[in-house]
């Protein structure tokens, strides 16, 4: 019962905030959780639902490639410019983070619930995207081992 109260008030923060995923995210949660499969579907997704997402946000990102908008031409017009170089550079940073994440979630799972207020502050508060929940952790992964290493 206290896990759908959550989701409720989760709901009234995001209908508020008028953030449509997060309404989205939580609405397919709650039909979940009313439909009575939640013990068999929740853990799957759990597992299986970061993965999922990357998955869908490189098709999203690989589309114009595919859709011939961007070409090898492009690419190489891209490299002459400062910004690409710091794109790029920006871009392997964060891939490198969110491995740091996956790592953290699977070692610490108890750690999502600070991530996941974060990620709904930030969504609600400062028009922020979901996508923080696995960049937060590898942030937090690399401070964890940067004061160990002080330690």
């Amino acid at each position: 019962m206290e896990s759908f109260l959550f989701l409720l008030l989760l709901l009234a923060i995001s209908i508020v905030a008028k953030n449509q995923s997060l309404i989205f995210a939580i609405a397919v949660l709650l039909l979940l959780k009313l439909v009575g499969t939640e013990l068999k579907v929740f853990s799957f997704i759990q597992s299986k639902g970061i993965n999922w997402g990357v998955t869908i946000i490189t098709i999203a990102v690989l589309a114009p490639i595919a859709s011939g908008a961007i070409g090898f031409k492009d690419l190489a017009d891209a490299f002459k410019s400062p910004y690409a170089w710091v794109a790029c550079i920006s871009g392997i940073i964060v891939a490198l983070l969110a491995k740091g994440g996956l790592t953290l979630l699977s070692e610490d799972p108890h750690i999502t619930t600070a991530l996941v207020l974060g990620t709904i502050l930030a969504i609600t508060l400062f028009k922020g995207v979901a996508v923080g929940p696995l960049i937060g952790a590898g942030i937090a992964y690399l401070f964890m081992k940067i004061f160990e290493y002080i330690q």
